[in-house]
């Protein structure tokens, strides 16, 4: 197994104690965001009347907003990390999705 690189910033300590931390309410609240979003994506993708995908959109829309400044929150305070992608592996991706383009109904429109 080949040792990835972790994208983070220092976490900010918290203390520990059987309540919950600023940590533990910010990740609780980021997953719930993350639930909803999903939620909202498939009761648009389902809406049948234009004024209910309208609604929907904006909710959808302000729940999306809130999910990444969370993302953000804990990314900043070091309590989100991330592994950095080879670039090998990032290269094979773009390629085999490029490959994917020839297969549009309308020509190569990706450029």
């Amino acid at each position: 197994m080949q040792n990835q690189q972790k994208i983070q910033n220092q976490q900010t300590p918290v203390p520990e104690s059987p309540r919950m931390s600023d940590r533990d309410l910010v990740n609780d609240l980021l997953s719930m965001e993350k639930y909803l979003t999903a939620s909202y994506n498939n009761a648009m993708n389902e809406a049948s009347h234009e004024a209910l995908y309208q609604d929907l959109l904006s909710v959808f829309t302000e729940t999306q907003n809130e999910q990444r400044e969370l993302f953000n929150l804990m990314f900043q305070n070091g309590w989100y990390k991330l592994e950095a992608a080879e670039q090998q592996k990032v290269q094979q991706s773009f390629q085999q999705h490029q490959g994917y383009s020839n297969q549009f109904p309308y020509g190569n429109q990706m450029q």
